[in-house]
């Protein structure tokens, strides 16, 4: 039997609706299908710098209260030492957000599924206040 790697790469486009935790897990399943790649590595990478990725449990929505309201805390709008404001007073904030979170994600396939354990999901984590259109590059591996 001959086996050759095959690569694959798509776009998704979340619009949010504000901060907060937003699942993508179905669309990325849906690229997922479009690849026909069984066993390989999934990454993803957002193309923003106010908003980031993440997995994290996808059962009980307080998780995702509580990770926003942790989040708001240790990076405050208005705080009086934020000198870059250029973009509002949730701009800076935001960028500490992405910083202390990820903007890749790299996820085993199995099966041509991404490799999330029972109670995971993927997120795109908002970090500014206002809607936006974030762009994610999906790149599959494998064969």
């Amino acid at each position: 039997m001959v086996s050759g790697m095959y690569q694959f790469q798509d776009e998704l486009v979340v619009a949010t609706h504000g901060q907060g935790l937003h699942e993508i897990t179905g669309q990325v399943l849906k690229i997922m299908a479009k690849s026909a790649i069984r066993t390989g590595q999934l990454t993803l990478f957002i193309r923003h710098s106010s908003a980031s990725l993440m997995i994290q449990e996808n059962a009980d929505p307080d998780v995702r209260r509580d990770l926003v309201e942790f989040f708001r805390r240790i990076a405050p709008e208005n705080a009086d030492w934020i000198t870059h404001t250029a973009e509002g007073p949730d701009d800076m904030p935001a960028h500490i957000k992405s910083a202390l979170t990820q903007v890749s994600l790299t996820i085993p396939v199995i099966g041509g599924q991404p490799a999330l354990g029972s109670w995971q999901g993927i997120y795109l984590f908002e970090h500014r206040l206002r809607p936006h259109r974030r762009q994610i590059l999906v790149h599959v591996i494998g064969e």
